[in-house]
């Protein structure tokens, strides 16, 4: 334990706010009320005996399974993360000796100055760009579900690291904080603890209950957690608040520490109007004035932890998994596809992990709750915290797969938008899409989803249509390495395909072609299915069309959309979806990056009207989107 952690946090401080100055923006008085605290967590506590000594990271290896994890919820402090890791360096473990590259500091300091500059990985909040950056920070609220999934993912793997998370107080009103502290109690999770830096100030004035630190304690006490109040300036108190959170079982601790923003410089400090706000030249020769001396020879030490004997299973050929061998003549909800292949999958890879909002009946995740229940997390109805414990499980390693009724991934986009941020690897399957659920009505009926992976960065969309399909997809799905998400159906549908049919990302499926095509029909779900039955129709009275199953919508199968533009002119989308970031704009978007193209047409059969309850046929007729919807487009094409 070092003495001179008074001088690293006034370091710390230093750094906060000559970067910001330079940079000429930031959060400088943010960062200045948690610099005790984590001057005191990173180099200066305690655990009990049998949880080890102070942090523990490999500064050289941060994907080291046995590292303590270090979450700054509140990224808008991101300049005092940074600080941390240009004072930190491993010569405070036993094996590393000056000379090895980890005597040295984990980062050079003067990369501070860089901050927030076009090129620099010292962004205005935290991303993947900089190497000890757990997930991007800086939507509120969001840190501690990871870190929910993350110490959850210890306890899996019978782990010792710790993970802490750094709130600040004005993101502890957000509703997925709270969701995060009641699973964080449901799974006892005494390998996580939180610290809320409790500075009264928000963005415009006073937080909720201002320095009223018992109102803290008193909710996360109701929440079933240890708090702990303690004055945030105060070291000796501080670390005797880690050293009390080391020794408690089978609940979470939470550090409620009382703080001043701009703590250090008089004219900053517990005043109003200086969040989000740099020092003037001047104003900074006046702060470094009050700081006094400073000694950037300091470092901060910190041990490496115990090598972890675990390695990551990866999916590979050579472990093929099973498929089911579905009778042709029985119609199979894609839904339930979708649980057999997760059946599975969990046999044959051993970091899939499955995650489920109390919805595991009916999307048929419940098949891995039955036969591996250590793989299966069920999450309640916090499709919030849902998705950051997945984001928190795939930062360590594990593929998630996370389910829920399509439309209530919208409730949680904020958390996939961050969770595409950080480069992860989880992937959302969401069931009951489309006005064919039928009775249920509006509020069930997944109708914005596709547009809402579609607009996210390298982000997979695929939407099966039979159960074959879905079950190729889930593998396929299990082997990409990024994020994807699945739509199925809850409407029983007929097998369209052959065990032996392969399913690649990015692919799509002909099913109806030939030289006289007077349109190409394209679908995916329950709306291929009306295609095939317009198709019958039609061709009785002598007229064909071409039918593509666009499993793929993004990325979409340019290929086989350029030939069907080419040899039939006109392309009818038809999705039981909303018009607007669905299949059809992936489609014509596709197309019009084409140059070569010209004299076709794409045409959109959708839903444009606000849904009902009523029979699956009714809302597909009453959408424009069933079969007699698409015979009357085609016809209206050739009378053209």
């Amino acid at each position: 334990m070092q003495n001179n952690l008074p001088e690293l946090a006034k370091l710390l401080r230093y750094y906060s706010l000559i970067s910001t100055t330079e940079a000429g923006s930031g959060h400088p008085s943010s960062c200045l009320s948690a610099a005790d605290l984590m001057a005191v967590l990173m180099f200066g506590t305690s655990r009990a005996e049998s949880r080890g000594t102070s942090f523990k990271t490999d500064l050289g290896n941060h994907e080291n399974p046995n590292n303590d994890r270090l979450i700054f919820s509140k990224g808008h402090a991101a300049p005092l993360f940074y600080a941390l890791y240009a004072i930190a360096t491993n010569r405070g473990s036993p094996s590393v000796a000056e000379g090895d590259p980890l005597y040295k500091r984990a980062m050079e300091p003067e990369e501070m100055l860089t901050l927030r500059k076009f090129g620099s990985r010292l962004e205005g909040h935290p991303t993947m760009e900089f190497p000890y950056t757990e997930v991007p920070t800086g939507s509120l609220g969001q840190g501690l579900s990871v870190g929910v999934g993350m110490a959850l993912n210890a306890k899996l793997d019978k782990l010792d690291y710790l993970t802490f998370v750094l709130l600040g107080d004005s993101e502890m009103a957000e509703g997925s904080v709270w969701e995060a502290m009641a699973a964080a109690s449901y799974y006892k999770l005494d390998n996580l603890v939180g610290i809320i830096d409790v500075n009264r100030l928000g963005q415009r004035g006073e937080t909720m209950y201002g320095h009223h630190v018992e109102a803290y304690a008193k909710k996360c006490e109701a929440f079933g957690w240890e708090s702990i109040l303690v004055d945030g300036h105060n070291v000796n108190e501080i670390q005797a608040a880690f050293l009390k959170a080391g020794q408690t079982k089978d609940r979470p601790v939470m550090i409620i520490a009382k703080t001043f923003k701009g703590k250090g410089v008089s004219f900053m400090e517990d005043k109003d109007g200086w969040h989000g706000k740099p020092l003037s030249a001047e104003e900074l020769g006046r702060a470094l004035k009050e700081l006094g001396d400073i000694d950037k020879s300091l470092v901060g030490e910190i041990s490496i932890p115990e090598k972890s004997e675990r390695q990551n299973v990866g999916m590979s050929e050579t472990r093929q998994m099973k498929f089911t061998d579905y009778d042709l003549t029985k119609m199979v909800a894609t839904r339930k596809a979708y649980g057999n292949a997760l059946a599975n999958l969990v046999e044959v890879n051993s970091d899939v992990i499955v995650l489920d909002a109390e919805t595991s009946n009916s999307t048929y995740a419940d098949a891995v709750k039955k036969n591996h229940p250590e793989r299966f997390v069920e999450c309640f109805i916090a499709e919030q915290n849902m998705v950051g414990m997945a984001l928190g499980f795939s930062r360590r390693g594990k593929i998630p797969f996370v389910s829920t009724f399509a439309a209530f991934f919208s409730r949680a986009y904020d958390q996939i938008r961050m969770s595409a941020l950080a480069q992860s690897n989880i992937k959302y399957i969401g069931s009951h899409a489309g006005v064919s659920i039928g009775e249920d009505g509006g509020s069930q009926m997944g109708l914005e989803e596709i547009a809402m992976f579609r607009a996210l960065p390298e982000t997979v969309v695929l939407y099966p249509s039979d159960a074959v399909s879905a079950e190729k997809l889930v593998f396929e799905t299990a082997k990409h390495q990024g994020n994807v998400y699945i739509q199925t159906t809850r409407k029983e549908g007929a097998i369209l395909y052959n065990q032996d049919e392969a399913f690649p990302i990015g692919g799509s499926k002909t099913l109806k072609s030939s030289e006289n095509d007077v349109a190409t029909v394209i679908g995916a779900g329950v709306t291929l299915h009306e295609a095939l039955a317009a198709y019958e129709e039609l061709k009785k009275e002598g007229i064909n069309i071409r039918v593509i199953d666009l499993y793929s919508v993004k990325p979409p199968d340019l290929d086989a959309l350029k030939k069907a533009a080419l040899e039939t002119k006109n392309i009818i989308t038809v999705e039981d979806s909303h018009h607007e970031g669905g299949i059809y704009e992936a489609v014509a978007g596709a197309l019009a990056s084409v140059s070569s193209l010209s004299s076709y047409k794409v045409a959109s059969l959708s839903v444009k009207k606000i849904p009902h309850s009523g029979k699956p046929e009714e809302l597909l007729a009453f959408m424009g989107i069933d079969r007699t919807a698409i015979i009357k487009n085609v016809k209206e094409i050739i009378n053209q």
